[in-house]
Formats: C-alpha cells, structure tokens, sequence
C-alpha cells in the first residue's frame, strides 16, 4: 500500500459506513479499532496485511477518528492472537470471500502462467496479477511467501513450454549449425559466407557492435547478417511473442559464457540461442541500413567542405561590380568597333574581369555542380562497392505507390550493376519521377549527339541512394526483418485489438477517441493561452518588424540571485566532510532509496543474496561510472574480487535496469527538494557531457584532451516544466 495519501483519497476509500459500522458493533479498544483498520485494508486491497507497518499511520489515524479511539491503541493488537483469526473470518463473510484452497492455487498459477507473455514474465508484474485474481474469484489470497512461490511457479511452467514449444520449430539442420557457433566459437561453413574481405566470425563477434562509420563496418555487418541467416531461423518464429521476452533471453545469451551456454537443456539452450539470432538479425539490419543513412549522408557533406576550403582558399569577392559593369556598357557602346583589348582593358584590367567569372561560377548552380562533381568521384573510387553488398542482403519495400519508382531503380541498380556500360539501356523503363529532384536533373540525363536523352547509371545511383535515404528516415520504405526500420504497420502489437482496454491503459490513454483529441485540443488552447497572456507583459520578450514576419525575440534573463544561507551552508559542509568520496555519495544514495533495487538479475535465479549483490553492484557502477575500471576497483580493501565484479556486470547490468535506476534517482531528487530553502530550480539533474564535433570556426569550438578532437561539450538536463535551451 502506498504511504502518502490526501484528504480526498482517504475519504473515498477509507470512510466507514453505518452497515459497516454496525459490524464493528460492542468491540471496543484496541480491538475496536483493529476491526475497523482490517476491514478497510481488506476492502481496498483484498487481503489482510502481513505485518502492521504495511498499514499507513495515515490511515490508521483517520479509521481511528472515526471509530472514536485514539491510534496509538492499535500497536497493542496482536495478529498473531485468537480474536485477530475471528476477526479475519468475520470479514471473509461480510465481504462473502473465502479463504484459499490447493485447487485454487493450482488454478490461479495455470491462470498465470498463460499470461506471463502478456505481463514481460516480471515477478513483481505477475505477483499484481495473481492479486487481481484472486480478488475476481473472490478467494483471500495465501501469505505473500505463497504467492511468490507459485509466482515463480508460472513463470517456470510458462518458460519449460515455451522452450520446448521452440525446440519443436526448429530444424534438424538450424539447430546443427546453432551448435556449431558455440562449440567451435567459428561459423560451420567457411565456403557459405563467400567474402573477400572477412573470414568467418566467432560467435562472440556476432555479439559485437558495428564500430566506426565506414565501408569496412558495412561489410562486416552484411558478413554477421549473412551468417546468421544461414541458420534458417523461420521468419515468423518469435512473431507473437513480446520484444521485452525475447531481449530478456538475448541478454540471457549475451551474458553467459559459452561454458554456462552449453551446460543448459537442449531445449532450453537453442531457444535460447534461437531469441539471440533472431533479435540480433533484427539488430544487424537496423545497423546496416544506419551506416547506410551515415555515408550517403558523408558523401555529400565531404563533397561539400572539400568545394568550400578551395573556395576560400582561391576566392576573392569582386566589390563595386555595379559600377564596374556602366562602366563596361559605357565604353562598349561608345566603342562598338573596337578592340576589346584596346578599349575594356584600360577601364577594367585584365585580372578584375577573371575574379567577376570565377566570382559567378563559385555561385548558384555551378556550385552545385562543381560539388555533385566531386561527390561522383568519391562514390565511384570508394563507396560504390557497398551498394551490391547492401542491395543483395536486404529487401526494400513500401506500403505507398507514390514511393514504389524508388524500390523499382534499386532493382534497376542491381540488375546493372555487373553490366559495364556508361548509360542504361533505351529499352528499359528507367524511373525518373519520384527519384530524381528537379534540381539534379542536368547532371543525371544526358543529350547525345542526336538530341537523344540517356540517363548517366552513377549519377542515378547517387541520386538514388540520396532519395533512398530521406524514405528510410520517414519509414515511407522499409525493410523486411528489420526492427526500427520495419514496417510501420507492424508497430502496434499483434494482440492490440483483443487486449485493447489493457493496452490503452498501460498507454495511460482513454478508449475513447473524442475524450484524446479533446485532451489534446484543450491542453493546446490553455498553453497557448497562458503564451499570449503573458507574452506583452514579459519585458523579456520583443516582437520585431523583421522582414515584416513578426520574429521573437528573447533577451538573457538576469541570473536568480543567490539563497541567503548557501554560503554559511557550504561552510558548515566543508567543516563536516571536507574530503567526501564518491564512493561514499553512491553508497548513501543508495541507502536512502535503494536504486540497486531496479537492477535485475538477466539469469533465471538470483543466488547471492541480496546484500552481497548490492555492494557488488555498487562497486561495479562505480568503476564503470568514473572509469576507474572494475580490475581497479577490486584491488580495494572489500573483499570483492574481479571475477565477482564482472559477474555483477554480465548479470545486472544492462541499458534496460540502468535507465529505471537513473529514473528512481532523479525522481527521488525532485521529490526531495524544498524550494523554501532552495528557491525555485530549473537545473536540478545534469549528467556528465558529452563531445559533439563542431567546425573550427564555431567560437564555442574547443579541443578536447580527453576525446581527441574539436568540438562542444554538451550536458543533459532533466527538469519538471522546464526546457533546457542551451548548455
């Protein structure tokens, strides 16, 4: 039960009423109020309490009042006594509950592990649900102990069948070659990945990230995705089970070593393995088509800074060119017969006229070309290898017609590619509208001697590629067996419309669509309301004439001033704990509200205890955080060895439990805060920065010792109500 209540909470659930007043009857003292305090704790949460403590004083203080004892009386009932198991009977029949039975456990862990898929197979989750279970059947649940225990229960009978279940899909020969990757740590067939630049990869390469942008990082990830797609994994194996299942036995796979892999069930370790290839073809694929996005995007910006250096290393503005051109005119039309050497040349020299033409074709579309130029080059030494690679190992598709002549050139692309000629054939239909901008229309069609239009095969791959690009962005294409680029109708779940009120719910959304938009409507009038109210009365805030468009303008507001008491605070600090580890600082936060908590264990059982795995994970944040290294930290006086510590790492520590661990953090920051002393705060969490590069001749631009490299530092802010605008 939650511990902090308000006046209006308490009232509608805590208020006795006159038949259950009644009840109470000639109970007096502090058995008077016991009744009354179980009652209302039954009523509300469908089972007695465990222990007294589980009771706000709250609540306790408020049922008291009402019952017209004081509550300091109810830390003399005793649950363990004769009156409080009559009691407890009392209730069952007012309330017309029953105390549970063997069948009904049997039943209600059936009932759950039917269920696990729908709740992320999460104990505390399925613990809520067995609660609510028991309520619908009208059954007083078992002690929390029991409930934990068949809890458990499901989630194992769930977990052995669907294990076997996955077992039973896959073949002979997919579940061979699963095997081979783990017991020779090689793929099983170095002539099937047939590639000229990579040998065969381990299984712990599988694991691995692409690394840096670049050809050599998009052939190794087409040898990873053709590695796995020749387990022959079926395509619609996990189709119906939840993401957040199967990364759960990704993170299984990622986290063991093969020693602990091998050592599993049949059953249990290739589908196991199974979940690991699937999300991690799923996961090359949306890497690939990343590095895809990244270095079509590179070779127009190369192209680009590589036009602009030589620029301003050759370019010099021509300035009076208006009276330079009069006079020009002038003496061209008073000279029409003469020598332009003899006449031009002694009023313009000779070398303004060469900076006027350079001036005029470094701009407007002689710019573009000279970068196209330039960027053809690039594509066609270096970057054109990938395309056979890329085109070979994914399918392109789209749902919208307008789209399709894109995935029609990527098919025209492939078949030309081994086809050494300079334009496309005239008996092919070549798309041109849907692919190729207007404004890239001279540099990719041709005109022969004869007037005859062809169409240049590189320049309509680049084009290509640079439409392909702004498509995969806006998933108008996606790919087939990708995740983040899949298709967009696959983004709601499978089961969304069956389970469409407890989907909507955890959305936190009502099922009805005029109640959405008219939340929506209304929260947009009241903020735009509450802009134009206050926006003329800010003295912040100016409205200029700008090109007649009504620009705003924001000036710098003046900093808050200091709280009165900071610096005799900062003294005092110093004179308690001049030198505070951040060890110490990590331990206390901790202590105080237990984040290590939100750290779960990628296993199927914790067997540390819970103490032991809380220092260890402390340990373990701390050298990851600072980068002092876990082998450092482990030289310490804790007692925690390195293989601990790295156990701890493979085990606990994931993106997944470090994002619900910094949110407990920064939840417990806000809530703490007393602005009566502090004022009011805008930047109450920011994490360490993070380097951006930027151009030189940004005057923010730094190098970095550390990062190797110019650029800015930028820092994260997070705020109730606030925006950080710049850091």
């Amino acid at each position: 039960m939650k511990r902090n209540w308000e006046l209006e909470d308490l009232i509608e659930h805590f208020t006795i009423m006159p038949n259950e007043m009644s009840l109470i009857g000639n109970k007096s003292g502090e058995t008077r109020l016991g009744f009354a305090v179980l009652l209302k704790f039954f009523q509300y949460e469908a089972r007695f309490p465990n222990y007294k403590n589980e009771i706000p004083k709250i609540v306790i203080k408020y049922i008291a009042k009402q019952v017209q004892v004081t509550e300091n009386l109810f830390e003399n009932y005793d649950m363990n006594s004769r009156t409080y198991y009559n009691h407890k009977s009392q209730i069952r029949e007012y309330v017309d509950f029953r105390e549970p039975t063997a069948e009904d456990t049997n039943l209600v862990t059936e009932w759950l592990s039917k269920h696990v898929f729908y709740h992320d197979a999460d104990i505390e989750t399925l613990k809520d649900e067995a609660y609510k279970k028991f309520r619908e059947l009208h059954i007083e649940p078992p002690t929390s102990e029991r409930v934990d225990r068949l809890t458990k229960s499901a989630i194992y009978s769930f977990e052995n069948q669907f294990f076997q279940e996955t077992y039973d899909i896959l073949s002979n020969e997919t579940i061979i070659k699963m095997g081979s990757l783990i017991n020779n740590l090689t793929s099983y067939d170095e002539s099937e990945v047939d590639y000229s630049t990579e040998d065969t990869l381990s299984f712990s390469e599988l694991r691995a990230d692409p690394g840096r942008i670049g050809l050599d990082s998009i052939f190794r990830e087409v040898t990873k995705l053709k590695t796995i797609q020749q387990l022959g994994l079926p395509h619609d194996l996990f189709k119906t089970v939840p993401q957040k299942i199967l990364k759960k036995y990704k993170l299984r796979a990622t986290s063991e070593k093969i020693g602990e892999l091998r050592r599993h069930p049949q059953n249990m370790r290739y589908t196991i393995l199974a979940a690991f290839f699937w999300i991690r073809c799923r996961e090359i694929t949306d890497n690939l088509i990343e590095l895809l996005i990244q270095i079509i995007h590179r070779i127009g910006v190369r192209a680009e800074r590589k036009v602009e250096k030589e620029l301003i290393n050759d370019f010099r503005r021509v300035n009076g060119k208006t009276n330079i051109l009069f006079q020009m005119a002038d003496t061209a039309l008073n000279n029409p017969d003469g020598i332009i050497k003899e006449v031009l040349y002694p009023v313009v020299n000779e070398n303004t006229l060469r900076a006027l033409v350079k001036e005029f074709k470094n701009t407007g579309s002689a710019y573009r070309q000279k970068v196209y130029t330039i960027m053809r080059a690039s594509y066609a030494s270096h970057y054109r290898r990938m395309v056979p690679k890329i085109l070979d190992i994914l399918e392109f598709r789209s749902n919208n017609e307008i789209y399709q002549p894109i995935i029609e050139a990527l098919d025209i692309i492939k078949k030309y590619y081994n086809i050494g000629t300079h334009y496309f054939s005239g008996t092919d239909n070549i798309p041109v509208e849907g692919v190729i901008k207007p404004v890239m229309m001279d540099a990719v069609i041709d005109k022969d001697d004869n007037g005859q239009e062809r169409i240049n095969r590189m320049n309509y791959e680049i084009v290509t590629l640079q439409s392909l690009r702004d498509k995969l962005r806006c998933k108008e294409i996606w790919i087939v067996g990708a995740d983040r680029y899949r298709n967009p109708d696959e983004d709601l779940p499978t089961d969304f419309e069956e389970r469409r009120e407890e989907n909507y719910k955890a959305l936190k959304q009502p099922l009805d669509a005029e109640e959405f938009l008219n939340s929506i409507k209304q929260a947009m009038y009241d903020g735009l309301t509450k802009l134009d109210i206050n926006m003329p009365k800010n003295p912040k805030v100016r409205i200029s004439n700008k090109n007649n468009k009504g620009w705003i303008t924001l000036s710098p507001s003046d900093p808050q001033p200091e709280p009165m008491n900071l610096a005799k605070l900062k003294i005092e600090i110093v004179k308690n704990w001049p030198m505070t580890s951040l060890l110490d600082v990590l331990k206390e936060a901790d202590l105080r509200i237990n984040f290590t908590d939100h750290f779960k264990t990628v296993a199927a059982h914790e067997r540390l205890d819970r103490d032991t795995i809380q220092r260890r994970l402390i340990l373990a944040l701390f050298g990851l955080g600072t980068n002092t290294g876990l082998k450092r930290i482990s030289a310490g006086n804790h007692g925690e060895s390195y293989q601990d510590l790295l156990y701890i790492k493979r085990k606990f520590i994931n993106k997944d439990n470090l994002h619900n661990a910094i949110s407990a953090v920064v939840n417990a920051i806000l809530k703490s805060r007393v602005q009566d002393i502090w004022g009011e705060g805008t930047t109450t969490c920011a994490s360490d920065s993070k380097k951006f590069g930027a151009w030189d001749q940004n005057l923010m631009t730094e190098w970095h010792i550390r990062y190797r490299g110019r650029g800015v530092m930028i820092y994260w802010h997070v705020e109730k109500n606030s925006t950080c605008i710049y850091s």
